[in-house]
């Protein structure tokens, strides 16, 4: 398996690089390789320019959970974007909103930043030339789009976070994720079928990503909550609470096994249901 490797630290978090993260200058030179020397050294300054971008919106996730009181482990840029690692998520609505939309807010600024900046370059020089001004531009207009995007109600992506926790008041933490969860699922798809007319394939690198890491997220929540319950109570389990059409682990099974039709953890012991906690 790849392992990412460290090329920094900011304000005491480690910044990785994933490997993975060389397909997308390599994507780029490729898909304009009759640009010339220039246009594509252009087009990497500008993409060097757009991860400092993610990397701050990363950052702001971070700095806020450290405001809460929740450390980070790292920052990992993919080709997809950034990803940061909190040593643990919170369980409180309010500070999982104010976490997630910490991130949009550094693009919001940085936008707004440089508008102004925009019209003053751009009144020395056209927007269609390699220079000041069209670095300023993608840069903007990358801004702008990562705002839009990570607002998206698309779990675990920023908006889908927001959209768990405004849940979470009513249905509790599972079932919200749960429910975010599907939402997550509708809105990667569209995504993905939007990848055709555009023809952008990273648009189903990160549906995908997406897909997989709301599922995985949602599993890990699970496990938590069956534990936490196990520790304090637990209920004899009745034939008639198990899904009959699920597959019943065999005789050698010992563990837990979510039953997704009674939405409940059933405690098997040697193939044997022997409580459940729902």
């Amino acid at each position: 398996m790849l392992r990412s490797f460290q090329i920094g630290k900011l304000f005491g978090i480690p910044l990785y690089l994933h490997p993975t993260f060389f397909l997308l200058p390599a994507w780029l030179l490729l898909t304009n390789g009759d640009a010339g020397m220039v246009l594509s050294l252009f087009l990497l300054l500008c993409l060097a320019g757009v991860f400092a971008c993610v990397v701050l919106h990363e950052l702001g996730h971070a700095l806020m959970a450290r405001w809460f009181g929740i450390g980070t482990e790292s920052i990992t840029l993919y080709p997809i974007g950034g990803v940061a690692r909190l040593r643990r998520m919170s369980d409180k609505p309010f500070e999982e909103i104010c976490i997630a939309l910490a991130g949009p807010a550094v693009n919001l600024v940085l936008a707004l930043l440089l508008t102004p900046l925009l019209f003053i370059t751009a009144g020395l020089e056209s927007l269609q030339e390699v220079g000041v001004s069209r670095f300023v531009f993608e840069l903007l207009r990358a801004n702008v789009a990562l705002l839009l995007f990570n607002l998206l109600p698309c779990f675990p992506m920023d908006g889908g976070r927001v959209l768990r926790a405004i849940l979470a008041h009513w249905k509790g933490q599972l079932h919200a994720t749960e429910i975010a969860v599907r939402v997550g699922l509708v809105v990667a798809l569209l995504i993905a079928f939007l990848s055709i007319p555009l023809h952008n394939p990273m648009l189903i690198v990160l549906a995908g990503f997406v897909l997989f890491a709301g599922q995985m997220e949602l599993m890990g929540l699970r496990q938590r909550e069956a534990h936490r319950r196990a520790a304090s109570f637990a209920q004899p389990v009745l034939e008639p609470v198990l899904n009959p059409e699920a597959p019943r682990p065999d005789e050698a099974f010992s563990g837990f096994a979510w039953d997704s039709r009674h939405r409940v953890w059933v405690q098997w012991h040697k193939g044997r249901p022997v409580a459940y906690w729902g």
